[in-house]
């Protein structure tokens, strides 16, 4: 009976200890890293027991949001444009920020043939909407507006466009068929089956080099600074890559 109950208070003290290390951390995701931060989230919540709490827009709410005091304390941006001015208002972790992929850009349809393996279609103009995330908040859709001047079409398509406020609402134009095609972000198209794309030349565009950053607010969160060291391992990248992010 004694060794029973010994056991049975060891087993309540772990639990307790347990429960006491675990703790919650705010992370604010770029759209295009919405399926990979929910992977990786249940991966690292699963092995270490902290919780994330994963919010999900546009860098560049993000980042106004954060600038006005959003109580984030993890921030991962589809740019470095956005985490280097958090840091050089003081509003990061000294030396914690760093790029956890390079995002590749898509030109997708969810009609088989529309979109060739080459682009052509959109010289050819034969569709009436072309969905682009804004390019003032969101980096894919600077690289779409910086491939179409690239192909010197800009002006040409520019009144077919739809504007998507983030990527994640572009994504939804073209799915959903209010545009025949759109610039999305490949992670978000990597797994769909049919449709057509023409997976854009990285070098039509500035390099979408997607950072991460510790903010003031989780300096002190165990959860946060782990969950950003996970972010860096072998088993995140993996995830990563699966998505068709590149790894530098």
């Amino acid at each position: 009976m004694f060794a029973r109950r010994a056991l049975l208070a060891a087993a309540l003290c772990w639990l307790t200890g347990a429960s006491a290390l675990a703790a919650e951390t705010k992370v604010a995701v770029a759209g295009n890293f919405t399926e990979p931060a929910r992977e990786i989230a249940a991966r690292f919540e699963a092995k270490t027991g902290h919780n994330v709490i994963l919010s999900f827009g546009s860098s560049g709410q993000f980042y106004a949001q954060i600038a006005n005091g959003a109580p984030f304390e993890v921030f991962l941006s589809a740019d470095s444009e956005r985490p280097l001015r958090a840091e050089a208002e003081g509003l990061t972790v000294p030396g914690s920020r760093f790029t956890y992929a390079t995002g590749r850009l898509v030109l997708w349809s969810r009609t088989a043939g529309l979109v060739d393996s080459s682009g052509a279609v959109l010289a050819k103009g034969r569709f009436e909407k072309l969905a682009i995330a804004d390019a003032r908040a969101a980096p894919y859709g600077q690289a779409a507006v910086e491939t179409l001047t690239r192909l010197k079409l800009y002006d040409a398509v520019k009144p077919k466009i739809v504007t998507g406020a983030s990527i994640t609402q572009t994504y939804q134009h073209v799915q959903t068929g209010a545009a025949e095609l759109g610039f999305v972000a490949l992670s978000q198209v990597i797994n769909a089956p049919g449709g057509s794309r023409w997976i854009v030349p990285s070098h039509y565009h500035t390099p979408i080099e997607q950072q991460a950053v510790l903010l003031k607010t989780g300096a002190r969160n165990e959860a946060a600074r782990a969950f950003l060291q996970y972010l860096k391992g072998a088993e995140a990248r993996a995830i990563i890559k699966r998505y068709g992010y590149e790894i530098r």
